[in-house]
This record gives C-alpha cells, sequence and structure tokens, in this order.
C-alpha cells in the first residue's frame, strides 16, 4: 500500500482535493478529523490541553473550545508550541492505527491530510508527498469570506507555517490552486490518476506494455470464477453494427468474460439491432444500447433502449427520448475533442443524464478523464467507465466493479452507488484499427448485418 501525505498552507484548497480525492474512492483521513479525537471529551487529551491553558479554553459544554484556543496560540509562539507538544504524539498514534487498518482492508493506496507535515518533520514516514499551494491573496480572501476570520488572524495563521515556496520544493507533485474549483478538482483528479497508476506498478501489477496500456484505479481483470468481485461491467464498446468496428459481436462478449467482465453495454453507433439481438440471446450479460451522435455532433448512449434514436436528433431530445424508452442516459467521453465536443455542452447536460463516463480507454490525454470525474462530481451524478472497444483487444478493459444485481435499470442504478471505476488505457494503435473498419465496410463483402 501507499501512503500519500497531503499537504499546504492555511487556505491553499487541501480540504477541497481531499474531498475529491475522497468522492474518487480514495480513504482519506484529515489532520483535523484526527484532532478532535484526540481531545475527545473524557479523554487524556483534552484533560492535558485544559490542564496546559486553562478553563478559559473549554465550551460550555465541557468540548474544546477550538476557536478560542486557536486565536490564543497563534498570538503565543510558547503557547502553540506547548499544544503541539501535546497534541502532535496523539494525532500521529490516531494517524498510525488508521493506515494500518486501511493497509488490512487491502487498499492500495491512502491519503493522510497534514498541514504541519514538513514543519514537524513527518515526511519521512509517507511514500509520497503532495503539497497544494495558492497565491497568497487568495488565500488571504478564502479565509476571510468562508470562514469569517479577520485578516490580521489570517496573516498569524500563515506566519506560523513554513514558506510555501520551500514546501514546493520538498515535496513531490504539487498541485498549483490559481483557477476555478472545477479546474483543481480536475488538476486532483489527473494527480490521483497518476498516483493509483504509480501504486499499481508498485505493487506488481502490470506496467505500460508493448501497446501503450496505462492502468487506473484498480486490479488487471480477474478471471472468471474469481470471488474478489461480484460484478464488473464495461460500459461503452461496439461490434460491426458500427462503421468504424470489424468485431463479430459473440466474439465481444466472449473476449469481455475471458477478462471476468459479466455484463457489457453494445453500444453501436446509431444503431440498435445488433445490441438487442445480442440481449434477446444473453438476456443477463448484454445492456442493449446505442450510442447516437446528436445535432450537436456530440455523443450521447442511451442504455436499456429498444427502440432506435435516429442520428442527428439533438443532445437535450435524446436525454427526453432515453428516458421515455425506461433507459439511462449515459454521458461519453464529455470532454473529448470532435465526439465529446472538447466540453462544450459538458456543463449543460450533466443535470439530464444519469451517469457520466469518468473513464474512457480511448483517451490518451488523462484530463480529459480527470474533467469528467470533476463534472460527475459537481453535479453528483453516478459514475461510469468504457474501454470504448472497436477491437477485441481493447474489449474489457475498463469496467466498473459493483454489487451483483439483476439486468435492468433500476437495479443497476442503484448498485452504482457503490460502483469503483477501474480501466486500462488503450495503445495509440487502436485508432488505426477503426480506420481500416471504416474502409473495410465500405467494400464488397462488408463483415456484418447491413
Amino acid at each position: 500500500m501507499v501512503s500519500i501525505a497531503l499537504t499546504g498552507g492555511v487556505g491553499a484548497g487541501k480540504s477541497e482535493v481531499l474531498r475529491t480525492w475522497a468522492l474518487a474512492g480514495v480513504p482519506v483521513v484529515s489532520a483535523d478529523e484526527l484532532s478532535r479525537r484526540a481531545v475527545a471529551p473524557g479523554g487524556d487529551g483534552l484533560a492535558a490541553v485544559r490542564g496546559a491553558f486553562g478553563d478559559e479554553v473549554l465550551a460550555s459544554d465541557g468540548t474544546l473550545d477550538r476557536a478560542r484556543l486557536r486565536a490564543r496560540v497563534f498570538q503565543d509562539e510558547a503557547a502553540r508550541r506547548r499544544l503541539e507538544s501535546i497534541l502532535h504524539p496523539r494525532i500521529a498514534a490516531l494517524r498510525d492505527a488508521w493506515v494500518r487498518a486501511r493497509a488490512t482492508e487491502g487498499h492500495p493506496l491512502v491519503v493522510s491530510e497534514i498541514p504541519l507535515l514538513f514543519e514537524a518533520g513527518l515526511a519521512p514516514g509517507f511514500d509520497v508527498t503532495v503539497v497544494v499551494d495558492a497565491p497568497e491573496p487568495a488565500r488571504v480572501r478564502r479565509l476571510v469570506e468562508a470562514r469569517g476570520l479577520a485578516e490580521p488572524e489570517v496573516r498569524r495563521m500563515m506566519a506560523a507555517q513554513m514558506d510555501p515556496a520551500e514546501k514546493r520544493r520538498r515535496a513531490d507533485h504539487v498541485l498549483v490552486n490559481d483557477g476555478t474549483l472545477a479546474e483543481l478538482e480536475a488538476n486532483a483528479l489527473a494527480l490521483l490518476e497518476r498516483l493509483r497508476r504509480d501504486a499499481e506498478a508498485a505493487a506488481g501489477s502490470p506496467e505500460e506494455g508493448e501497446r501503450g496500456e496505462r492502468a487506473v484505479g484498480g486490479r488487471w481483470p480477474i478471471q472468471p470464477g474469481s470471488s474478489n468481485s461480484d460484478l464488473r461491467i464495461d460500459f461503452h464498446m461496439h461490434s460491426w453494427g458500427s462503421h468504424d468496428c470489424l468485431s463479430h459481436p459473440e466474439a465481444v462478449l466472449d473476449a469481455a468474460r475471458s477478462r471476468g467482465v459479466g455484463r457489457i453495454a453494445l453500444t453501436d453507433h446509431d444503431r440498435l439491432d445488433v445490441s438487442l439481438a445480442m440481449a434477446e440471446r444473453h438476456p443477463d450479460a448484454i445492456i442493449p444500447a446505442e450510442e447516437v451522435r446528436t445535432a450537436e455532433g456530440i455523443d450521447v448512449i442511451g442504455l436499456y433502449l429498444h427502440e432506435v434514436i435516429p442520428r442527428g436528433t439533438p443532445a437535450r431530445e435524446v436525454c427526453e427520448r432515453v428516458r421515455a424508452q425506461g433507459g439511462i442516459v449515459y454521458l461519453p467521453h464529455p470532454y473529448a475533442a470532435g465526439k465529446g465536443g472538447g466540453g462544450r455542452l459538458a456543463e449543460a447536460l450533466a443535470p439530464h443524464v444519469d451517469v457520466v463516463e469518468v473513464f474512457n480507454g480511448r483517451l490518451h490525454d488523462p484530463r480529459q478523464n480527470a474533467l469528467a470525474a470533476a463534472l460527475a462530481h459537481r453535479h453528483g451524478r453516478l459514475c461510469g467507465a468504457g474501454s470504448d472497444a472497436h477491437t477485441l483487444g481493447e474489449v474489457g478493459r475498463s469496467w466498473v466493479e459493483l454489487p451483483l444485481h439483476p439486468n435492468r435499470p433500476a437495479a443497476l442504478l442503484e448498485a452504482l452507488t457503490q460502483g469503483r471505476v477501474h480501466g486500462f488505457t488503450a495503445g495509440r494503435w487502436v485508432h488505426l484499427a477503426s480506420g481500416w473498419a471504416k474502409v473495410r465496410h465500405r467494400l464488397p463483402g462488408s463483415p456484418g448485418p447491413r
């Protein structure tokens, strides 16, 4: 397991990064949470603080008055050091116990937020250190506006911490928070993808192979019969029903099963007949679906369809038609160039979809997947993943791991609330295969139903 320390100056945005990573399924713990536990009523930590600073730092209910204590220690260097000598050992013991518990549970990486990581000399106890930094005026403004602190108090708090430039120098990775919240979330998720890949490599999982595959967020797919997961679904792939794919649909399903993926959404471009026929033959393994090229030139997928939605239908209308059929609206690769419109409709469509594809196996710029994940988190949408396979070698390389459930829309939506996204990025060669498929479909004897 890789243990990551997240730090940064007060007001830099650590809490937002920690929240984003927690929403992405990473176990996280904050220094604030541990410090509250360290001074919980009835414990020796609170008794020690009371003994050092007197009853005036207690609230009327006997709990610690954190605001009053903070105001006192940030004006008195000796008082601050006395408080740290009481709290830091107790917080460290709680953190160590928490990390050991997560290691026992088998998590590949965990994150501890520690504002005074470098000041307290704690960095050597972690595998990776990440600093969040922001321009000083922005940090002051956030603390004054968001926490209601007076500017002199804010500046005293900042002065008590290490120079941000020195923190950046010491860190393994730096996240600069000098833009919007959405940009910070996207950058945080892109870094998380990298950290997850590194954790997988350290654990002995396949690294980038001869076809350029990159892993994110999970293990290599298990083989059929393994008890390590309930069900894995690849939500986005194609067969010879698509104009740019030559794969026989039965071979697609066989490839998915061979890689431990028990259910697939067959999402041919602008047609539904192949997917419906497969769903009739394999009712538990196939989600009948269509990837519709909308009037705006982007793609929207409908899951659990029974009637085709014509190419060129406006995006909002596609969402409405999917819902009218009792289906699920799935937004694939919303920030991809071309087929995703580079994100130009992402914010407008997000409230009208059920699931956002936060990992697409054919996107080679990790920021595009990271932006999609931030979009899903921002709008409270469920997260999906798809290989977007157009060749058999890609099938089942991206998936969501979720509880076993009936192959019905409502059951899937409920199970997705517990889903975990995993995936591998395909090598760039796969786009050449798609180009050849387009040519082959125009030649006599083209494979697949016409």
